[in-house]
């Protein structure tokens, strides 16, 4: 039964997010509800079990993506609010589409058989042993691959600096 209760809390507080982040006016607020329907998603993955696609989750969805969408943003100055309309053609389309697919799904689980089989072995290769790979075997390229992210984070850095010259406090620049 908690079970279910989690399930039911994290799968509202993930569809929550991601209903926010279509419908939010800023686009930050946007990213940050993104996130939010990221890290439910990962939770979500945790709580049935599956450790290593939750915590992939989290480092490349809500580590990456959302980092790179501010990243984006601050490099385009473009954090205010978006100029469409809220009721445009493009809305309409995407409702009725939305609707149509959720009424095919809906349909499918009601008429469903509703017997699947349910894993019951444990996975073949945990995650102690992909992070052991990961570390021994694959630990130069993910060490070069640290190197170049880093690299791209400075000249990111760089890129979203101001160009005004920098002036010293104690007299002539």
């Amino acid at each position: 039964m908690e079970m279910t209760a989690a399930f039911l809390i994290l799968a509202a507080l993930t569809i929550a997010g991601f209903a926010a982040a279509m419908t939010l006016r800023h686009m930050v607020h946007c990213i940050l509800a993104l996130t939010i329907g990221f890290v439910g998603l990962a939770l979500l993955y945790l709580l049935l079990g599956a450790e290593f696609a939750g915590f992939t989750q989290i480092i490349v969805y809500v580590g990456a993506v959302a980092i790179l969408a501010v990243f984006a943003i601050m490099m385009t100055r473009s954090a205010g609010p978006l100029a469409q309309p809220a009721l445009s053609s493009s809305w309409i389309t995407g409702g009725i589409i939305a609707i149509s697919l959720f009424a095919v799904l809906a349909w499918a689980v009601i008429r469903g058989s509703g017997s699947f089989p349910i894993a019951t072995t444990p996975p073949d290769a945990p995650v102690s042993a992909i992070g052991n790979t990961l570390m021994h075997t694959f630990a130069l390229p993910l060490e070069i691959m640290g190197i170049l992210l880093t690299a791209a984070l400075i000249g990111a850095i760089i890129v979203a600096m101001p160009n005004e010259p920098l002036r010293g406090k104690g007299g002539d620049a």
